[in-house]
């Protein structure tokens, strides 16, 4: 390996984890590599298609994974430059702080972090900043405190959601403005530590690099298939796997879109305003945690005929897919998944994952691997994960800068 093929640190990896903490390295004026998987996602009128993006998932990864029965299915995945953060609905939360504690839930326990919400708070404040962030610190009453405000005012509600939101509050309820932020342009994504280059279509040719700091921030599951590929005679398990955690203890929100039928029309563009988390931690009649409810991009007739059951035509034969979606009004909610050993990815067909790390990410089996991406988390709340993602990403790379200086 020449010295032109070494760096001081190569992130794999840039999408809300790898590309945030290059961002923090970056002013270290050391020698960084960032390794990814797929081309850049090209501009283009199909960008907003909902036909091709929904119905015929023009931009999703042209694979298949597999259940633990052998069944195939088509992952949500994206393997663009900027991974999934091309394609997220950037609701950018901060995790309440009763997450990062011991949490009962009806039927199990969700571990408590090696970090407290206190700790990570001033990370959560920068992130939102770089993110450019819309939101207003104080109108959700279950949110931990926050040392600064939001950089930017709200995004305010369109007119049915500001009537939803008033509806919602004479129902003695809390509604309020989601926090969202701009869609940067972090980076991609890449399955192999050796990396594959080449012409599209043909075998490529294989290329190797070496670092001194070694940074993985491919995503929950394929951080921990590329840790499993990399097994060797020292490492036979994978790398940073002697304890044989890598990829277990996978965790998927228990999500669910829900779509209303209003009498009155939505005629709403931008529809991804309002959240409620009056029951995030539990209800009068429910001691245990519900999670939050927050609001979706609007549908449209192309989206609900995509997904639409195959009863949807025959339990509503005088609405057509344009009339129902003229009306509709979209949900998101949102419950917490809980961590189980069994739950995990594997190399041979199975589901999962959780990494054998210390407190700043760095794997206890080697001291220059890091992993920066949601695959850290000991459990996940019931919020979207970027921020927390990129809050901890920011918290890293401090570390690490300290230790390449």
């Amino acid at each position: 390996m020449t010295d032109a093929q070494h760096y001081d640190v190569i992130v794999v990896g840039t999408g809300a984890g790898g590309g945030t903490i290059a961002h923090r390295l970056a002013p270290t004026g050391k020698r960084i590599l960032l390794l990814e998987r797929g081309d850049y996602l090209p501009r283009e009128r199909d960008n907003w298609d909902s036909t091709a993006v929904f119905v015929k998932g023009k931009y999703r990864a042209p694979e298949f994974w597999f259940d633990k029965h052998g069944n195939q299915f088509p992952p949500e995945v994206n393997y663009y430059v900027g991974g999934n953060t091309k394609f997220y609905g950037a609701a950018l939360f901060r995790m309440r702080p009763e997450d990062f504690g011991e949490l009962r839930h009806h039927d199990a326990i969700s571990p408590a972090w090696p970090l407290s919400y206190e700790e990570l708070e001033p990370y959560y404040t920068q992130a939102e900043h770089l993110y450019l962030v819309h939101g207003l610190h104080g109108e959700d009453a279950t949110e931990g405190p926050a040392s600064a405000q939001y950089a930017y005012p709200p995004v305010q509600h369109e007119p049915r959601i500001q009537q939803l939101g008033h509806d919602l509050e004479k129902q003695g309820l809390h509604p309020f403005r989601l926090p969202i932020g701009v869609n940067l342009t972090p980076g991609r994504s890449v399955t192999s530590v050796v990396a594959t280059v080449g012409d599209r279509g043909g075998e490529g040719s294989t290329a190797e690099f070496g670092a001194d700091i070694v940074v993985v921030a491919c995503g929950a599951v394929n951080s921990a298939v590329l840790l499993l590929r990399s097994a060797n005679d020292r490492h036979p398990r994978g790398l940073a796997n002697s304890s044989d955690v890598v990829g277990r203890n996978y965790m998927r929100h228990n999500n669910l879109a829900l779509m209303a039928v209003s009498k009155e029309p939505n005629d709403t563009r931008f529809q991804k305003t309002l959240a409620v988390h009056d029951w995030y931690l539990g209800s009068d009649d429910w001691e245990f945690p519900l999670g939050g409810i927050q609001m979706l991009g609007k549908s449209d007739s192309e989206q609900i005929h995509g997904e639409a059951p195959r009863w949807a035509g025959a339990a509503c034969p005088d609405m057509p897919f344009e009339v129902l979606a003229h009306h509709a009004v979209d949900f998101w909610l949102c419950g917490e998944d809980l961590p189980t050993p069994d739950n995990r990815v594997t190399l041979d067909r199975d589901g999962g994952i959780h990494l054998a790390l210390d407190v700043d990410c760095k794997a206890h089996d080697l001291d220059n691997l890091y992993v920066v991406d949601t695959s850290f988390f000991p459990s996940i709340g019931a919020v979207n994960p970027s921020l927390t993602a990129i809050a901890n990403a920011l918290r890293v790379g401090d570390r690490i800068a300290d230790r390449l200086r």
